[in-house]
């Protein structure tokens, strides 16, 4: 059974850090393409980061470049997105998913499995 499991969201003032964790069980070996992706209430879902667990190749959305940095840790099946620099505009659930595809993309109709997603809210 795939699990995609997301913690570490929470309240934090802007300019604060959180960081993200996903923990995934019972993938197949061609599912090592895993992305983080947001909603925030009134707006569709938007692709933030994306990683291979194969290369280590990286993608992020403008807005939060220079600001958010996805990492892995395959001992522990773990996708971690540390957040640096929030603003109000990074208020939203944030979910991760787990793709197959050749290229690495923030397209979510490439990711097959969810998880439940966490709720990260930036506010003074």
């Amino acid at each position: 059974q795939v699990q995609l499991v997301e913690s570490g969201g929470g309240l934090v003032q802007p300019g604060g850090s959180l960081r993200l964790s996903c923990a995934v069980s019972g993938l197949t070996a061609d599912y090592d393409n895993i992305g983080w992706f947001r909603q925030a209430p009134g707006k569709e879902r938007e692709g933030v980061s994306c990683i291979s667990t194969a290369d280590d190749g990286t993608y992020y959305t403008n807005s939060v470049k220079g600001r958010f940095t996805i990492s892995r840790d395959n001992a522990k099946n773990t996708v971690y997105l540390q957040m640096n620099a929030l603003k109000p505009e990074d208020t939203a659930v944030y979910y991760c998913a787990a793709g197959d595809g050749y290229y690495l993309t923030l397209d979510q109709y490439e990711y097959a499995y969810w998880g439940q997603g966490t709720q990260v809210f930036v506010s003074a």
